[in-house]
């Protein structure tokens, strides 16, 4: 659970270390702004995205499920800068056909994003949350980002994406599978 107080003094201390001062009007509600937007920020750090896929379908089906461009926010542990892009996710059910409402993925995905972190955890844990979640045959999950840690400070590189994957089960044994993912996510139709 995020200290909202323990924020706000250290906010406070920040604003005061970079030669501003806190108390002055427009800077006065800063550290609480700031603390709330924090607890908003990294709620995923208290949550297990694995229970958002426990309800499920016997539906039979055991071809491909791919859920394309779930938007995403999320916070670079390096330098609490945002990064920011879509995430794709396919799955092959398990060999019963047990599909989750495809709203459950939306949300491991916030919940996942909601850490500091880097993308390549990120990427992994998500993979590695709906294998665990649902066993499926295999799973698939690529994600694309803007760090803005690349274009605010550093080397000031506006528009450069990161994309970053993790490949599980049948995705990894078969390449066809793999191809037929990735083909289907870079349809823009």
């Amino acid at each position: 659970m995020v200290n909202e107080e323990a924020i706000k003094e250290a906010v406070a201390s920040i604003i005061t270390a970079i030669g501003e001062d806190p108390h002055r009007e427009g800077l006065l509600d800063t550290p609480k702004r700031v603390a709330e937007m924090y607890a908003e920020l990294f709620a995923g750090l208290d949550m297990d995205p694995k229970e958002e896929l426990k309800t499920g379908y016997e539906l039979g089906h055991r071809e491909m499920v791919i859920l394309k461009d779930i938007p995403f926010y999320s916070m670079c542990e390096h330098h609490l800068l945002p990064f920011y892009g879509v995430v794709h996710i396919g799955y092959i059910p398990d060999v019963t056909g047990r599909v989750v409402g495809i709203s459950k993925f939306a949300r491991v995905v916030e919940i996942i994003a909601r850490r500091p972190q880097i993308q390549e955890r990120m990427t992994t844990q998500i993979a590695d949350a709906i294998m665990e979640g649902i066993k499926p045959q295999g799973v698939a999950v690529v994600a694309q980002a803007e760090h803005l840690c690349m274009v605010m400070r550093g080397v000031k590189k506006p528009g450069t994406n990161i994309i970053t994957s993790a490949i599980r089960g049948l995705f990894r044994q078969k390449a066809a599978s793999r191809a037929e993912f990735f083909s289907l996510i870079q349809n823009n139709k």
